[in-house]
């Protein structure tokens, strides 16, 4: 046949052209031809030829591999096929084969034209498959190829609403049917077009009036009981999606629960676990049930702080006065309707290239493309007669060294902070860990609330004297043993904690005469003191006047030797965390709900019980924990405080547990999270502190928890919490873990809690290191809110003699600021600050070489209230101290006022620092990394056109994260980023940057997880490493001395001129500075990239994106962009500095 000879494409475009031809009058009288020219084109898009390399490509999947298609549809073929269909539908009675293959033939292209829907809509197609389907119910084979063409037609929105306004919806209805062998393959695609259609919210409704929703579950029954060899999952998916689709409207959601759905999918998704082929509708199901689950209430009176602060004056716009504004008795934890329910009429607009809107309107919209804005300017904004006061703190510029106190050091403990009672603070004992002795605080004379800590009850038990700070005296024998001598009643006792108190042996000790056993951390940590930390903790005040000291704050952490890595995520273990919520609402008799802790009860927060529950406890320096509920025999749901004057950022926990079972494992639940997402989904754990290990020798935190995930709970959160946002839900972190000790006390913190108090002790133990030759000064900044001191340290090296030379080298020298813990959660933040500290004030050859290089200036906590008040993101004033600073308040924020006065004295008298770097912790990336200012990786990740002089720019912003990229094993040089976005412009970085002048202005952020790289890839990050990372960044300042002394810096300029090769365009006239994304190696990466699971990760109960739900578990995990989730969450996509 002459026809074999000509190519395939060829082939089409030529029975393509006969069909045009025969178009209109000449087709109805030869229909014959036209259905043997059609049948041609098909069969040219379904076989395969060798050369072409195409195979035959069912309706399920995108023709993405079908070049003939593709021709056919660039050439036009879709509009004639539809032209073709309008034609012969008036034919009557139509050509039966011709309508066959007409239909076949839409089906294998409708997917691959984008434009279908609306073609299809204009040319009256819609109306022709439709009434063709009704007339021919019982014809199978007839029906079959108008269903898949429906179902590319659904897609489309616009066509949806017209074809449920066209009886489609209960059309397919009458199509779907009971368990049967038969038409098995019009079944399935019947509710794949259904579920299509019940997208749109007037067929869902349609459907719930018409009274589907019991119909459809009893189909699903049906099948899920008669298909008991799974040949097809594919029909029983259908059937949930449509349930799925359904039940994102209130009213489905409504009929479901009437319907009994609960019980039905949960009891049918219980028979399919066993049968891992199954976990697409296990999956499915999940989702529906958790969409459909009531929300409950969280169990607060308020989501208000529990402690009140009363601020000197309310700001007069922000979340704050909102906060001040409301009325009293209004109900802020959940809304008078917990449903986002969505407006009565659809609305839906013709959506084809909704994608390419989606592709437009990425995450880049928070990038600053004000070149304006883009250039630093050293613009101090205060006059230099307000600036002169904060000379005195810069004394070391003008020091003479003719007199000794010139290195004489002002220590915090005399600051200036008004004197308080001293209260009395009970400090960790034997006492609560044995039955025997239970000390009791009796009313204070300055007013302070009475206050017990618990423990066991036993008959024996009798109360204590206060135990006063100032009575407590640690010693130390020959073995080197801390002894604690505590006043009781009748005179000095001495209590004996030996090392095996408290195992599982006879319970003889801890009796009169017996020696608390303190570990001798000393030995070990070189900056710890039990008896100094007990002085510290007297001169800090915290909101509720805490009144004890938790063990691991007392006793110190000594870093474990052994590796503590990433934890592996066992599959299906949200899954079942997830069910066995679900039963809660199927099995309501099996819940106790029974309140055991409880801070809005201050005058008695533990609740005593019959023995049988666990003991809670908080109220020490930096802990949070506002409430615990026990739901099941072994099973706590906790709920955090929020950060005082304030209504949110839960994240930061550390709290007590005593009265364990030993061997028993417990499910405890944190209830009211608000992050979209967290690395305890990819292998973070919880840190435990166990007493009894710490007496045995072992003080130190561990990371714990086994079935550990994060996932949306049925916690509704209210509109107030949420930023006006409604239909809002909490997450829950969820993990298990059992104890090894009986008689133990146990702390759980987010990440290694280091308290204020601990700063100061660390910060007295620092002076001691000081040797001559090391210049240290500590001065107070400023008072905090609370009344505690800021604390700001100066270090360098004393000049070689009082020479002139030498004190004009020691004045001259380049400047390093440093800052951390802005945000108290981040507690990482300040053990990278004491590797810092430590490794300035150590006697190494490179520390010398450092210290002769640079002063340094050094804020270690600039929100120390937020620290003591166990907040996680805020200080006393509510706000968020890195996004104040552009305009600090010195009354609200003082610690940031102070600090930016520093800077910009600094910048007044020409001594802006070479290097500004702020610690910060990261909570949902992995790694070490810096964020930096750059005016050409802006412009370049903004795609904006910019002239070569609006991209002047020195590119050694980048040394310095290379050099840690090169010499520290945890830091990422792929995670650094360099772009300045609009919701930064009042963080540190950027203001220092641009309004100081400062090139190398940082935040430096540590991973609160792990690595996936380097040394430690694949290990959860400790303190020894965080140390470290302190450590290398001194290295890494002094590499970049010996860079930066080069002369022109054209050492450094080459060693970065790889890094960003500008591309210059001349089309415009004139010089265009385009930045080649392939010649920078910035990665900006908006939301955390991590890899999948088996099990796929869903982190949504609600969710509407159809994307949200996996197909199966190999499919990677969704990752919503948690800007457009929750915008009151404390993500780090919206607050990474």
């Amino acid at each position: 046949m002459l026809m074999s000879s000509v190519p395939s494409n060829s082939r089409v475009l030529m029975l393509l052209g006969q069909l045009e031809r025969m178009n209109g009058e000449a087709m109805v009288k030869d229909v014959e031809t036209a259905r043997q020219v059609t049948a041609k084109i098909l069969h040219l898009i379904q076989t395969q030829g060798e050369k072409m390399h195409t195979s035959f490509i069912p309706w399920y999947f995108p023709l993405v591999k079908g070049r003939r298609v593709g021709v056919f549809v660039s050439k036009g073929g879709t509009g004639i096929l539809f032209q073709i269909l309008i034609t012969a539908s008036k034919e009557l009675p139509p050509s039966e084969e011709l309508m066959l293959q007409l239909h076949s033939l839409l089906a294998k292209v409708g997917p691959k034209d984008r434009k279908f829907g609306v073609k299809a809509r204009l040319s009256g197609a819609l109306n022709v498959t439709v009434n063709l389907m009704k007339q021919n119910l019982q014809n199978t084979k007839l029906l079959l190829p108008c269903l898949q063409v429906l179902r590319v037609y659904s897609t489309n929105s616009v066509n949806a609403i017209s074809l449920g306004k066209n009886g489609v919806v209960e059309l397919m209805f009458k199509i779907t049917a009971p368990y049967s062998k038969k038409n098995t393959s019009l079944l399935k695609v019947a509710l794949d077009a259904l579920g299509a259609l019940l997208k749109s919210k007037t067929n869902a409704r349609r459907a719930v009036d018409g009274k589907h929703v019991p119909v459809l579950l009893a189909l699903y029954l049906d099948w899920h009981r008669n298909d008991n060899r799974h040949r097809h999952m594919l029909i029983r998916k259908g059937l949930l999606v449509c349930l799925r689709n359904i039940t994102n409207l209130k009213l489905g959601r409504k009929a479901f629960i009437e319907a009994d759905g609960m019980r039905i999918l949960y009891n049918s998704s219980t028979e399919c676990l066993p049968v891992r082929t199954l976990d697409p509708l296990v999956n499915t199901s999940s989702l529906i049930m958790r969409k459909c689950f009531p929300k409950n209430r969280l169990p607060l009176p308020t989501i208000k702080s529990a402690f009140h602060y009363q601020l000197p004056h309310i700001p007069a716009v922000g979340p704050v006065a909102q906060l001040y504004s409301q009325p009293p008795g209004v109900d802020d934890v959940v809304d008078e309707s917990d449903d986002n329910e969505e407006t009565e009429g659809d609305t839906e607009n013709d959506t084809e290239n909704e994608e390419d809107e989606k592709d437009r309107c990425t995450a880049n919209d928070d990038i600053e493309t004000d070149l304006n804005k883009l250039h630093p300017k050293k613009s101090p904004g205060r006059p230099y007669e307000e600036l002169r006061v904060y000379e005195r703190f810069f004394v070391e510029l003008s020091e003479d060294f003719q007199t000794a106190s010139a290195t004489s050091s002002s220590s915090l403990s005399s600051s200036s902070a008004p004197s308080r009672p001293t209260r009395p603070i009970i400090v960790p004992t034997a006492q609560a860990l044995s039955p025997k002795h239970v000390p009791i605080l009796s009313s204070q004379e300055d007013g302070n609330p009475t206050k017990e800590q618990q423990a066991q009850p036993s008959p024996s038990a009798h109360a204590l004297t206060t135990l006063e700070l100032d009575a407590i005296h640690l010693t130390k024998d020959q073995d080197k043993t801390e002894v604690a001598n505590i006043p009781s009643p009748d005179g000095y006792a001495t209590f004996n904690w030996g090392s095996d108190c408290g195992s599982e042996g006879p319970e003889d000790e801890g009796g009169e005469g017996a020696v608390l056993e303190v570990p001798d951390t000393a030995l070990l940590l070189s900056l710890h003191d039990p008896d100094l930390y007990v002085e510290m903790v007297k001169g800090t005040h915290s909101v509720p006047q805490y009144a004890e000291v938790a063990y691991p704050d007392y006793f110190g952490h000594v870093a474990p030797t052994f590796r503590e890595p990433l934890l592996e995520r066992l599959y299906g273990v949200q899954r079942s965390k997830i069910f066995q919520d679900i039963e809660r609402l199927i099995h309501p008799n099996d819940i106790l709900d029974k309140v055991v802790y409880d801070l809005d009860i201050p005058s008695c927060p533990v609740i005593e019980d019959d023995g049988e529950s666990l003991k809670f406890n908080s109220q020490f320096e930096s802990g949070n924990l506002r409430k615990a509920v026990q739901v099941r025999k072994y099973e706590y749901d906790l709920v955090l405080n929020s950060d005082i004057n304030s209504n949110h950022y839960h994240q930061w926990f550390y709290f007590e547990v005593s009265g364990m079972r030993v061997g028993t494992t417990y499910r405890l639940n944190i209830i009211n999270c608000e992050k979209s997402n967290s690395q305890f989904n990819y292998g973070m754990q919880v840190l435990m502190y166990s007493v009894q290990e710490a007496i045995s020798g072992r003080p130190r935190w561990v990371r714990t928890g086994t079935d550990i995930c994060y996932y949306k709970n049925h916690f509704a959160r209210s509109a107030i919490a949420a930023g006006g946002q409604k239909g809002k839900s909490y997450y829950t972190l969820t993990f298990s873990t059992s104890f090894s000790h009986k008689d133990d006390v146990c702390y759980f913190a987010y990440h290694y809690p280091y308290t204020y108090s601990t700063l100061k002790m660390h910060l007295s133990k620092l002076e001691a290191l000081r040797t001559p030759q090391i210049y240290l000064r500590q001065d107070v900044l400023c008072e905090t809110l609370g009344g505690n001191s800021c604390p700001l340290l100066t270090i360098t090296a004393m000049p070689e003699s009082n020479s002139n030379d030498h004190i004009c080298q020691f004045r001259n020298r380049p400047l390093i600021f440093l800052s951390a813990r802005v945000h108290p959660g981040e507690t990482n933040a300040s053990w990278v600050m004491k590797g810092t500290l430590e490794f300035l004030m150590g006697t190494s050859p490179l520390a010398a070489s450092l210290r002769e290089a640079y002063i340094f200036k050094i804020v270690p906590m600039l929100n120390p209230d937020g620290v003591v008040n166990g907040n996680h993101r805020c200080s006393l004033s509510g706000e968020d101290l890195n996004r104040q600073w552009q305009n600090p308040n010195p009354e609200l924020h003082p610690t940031i006022y102070h600090t930016k006065s520093l800077l910009q004295y600094l910048a007044h008298i020409q001594r802006a620092p070479l290097v500004f770097c702020d610690y910060h912790g990261h909570s949902r990336k992995k790694n070490v990394f810096m964020y930096g200012c750059s005016v050409k990786e802006t412009v370049w990740q903004s795609n904006i056109s910019a002239t070569s002089s609006d991209l002047q720019e020195d590119l050694g912003y980048r040394a310095l994260p290379k050099i840690l990229s090169q010499i520290a094993p945890a830091f990422s040089m792929a995670s650094c980023s360099f772009v300045v976005e609009r919701s930064k412009e009042s963080t540190a970085r950027v203001v220092v940057w641009r309004e100081i002048g400062v090139q190398r202005s940082y935040t430096m952020e540590s991973t609160l997880c792990g690595c996936d790289q380097g040394k430690y890839k694949g290990l959860q990050i400790g303190t020894r490493e965080l140390e470290e990372m302190g450590a290398q960044f001194c290295v890494a300042l002094l590499r970049l001395k010996r860079l930066t002394g080069l002369r022109n810096h054209q050492h450094l300029l080459d060693l970065e001129n790889h890094c960003l090769s500008p591309v210059i365009d001349f089309s415009q006239g004139h010089a265009i500075f385009i930045l080649s994304s392939s010649s920078c190696p910035t990665t900006y990466v908006m939301e955390e990239d991590e890899p999948s699971f088996l099990e796929a990760i869903d982190y949504s109960a609600e969710s509407n994106d159809e994307d949200a739900e996996p197909e199966n578990e190999h499919i990677s995990e969704v990752h919503k962009n948690p800007d457009h989730l929750d915008q009151l969450s404390d993500s780090e996509t919206n607050h990474r500095d």
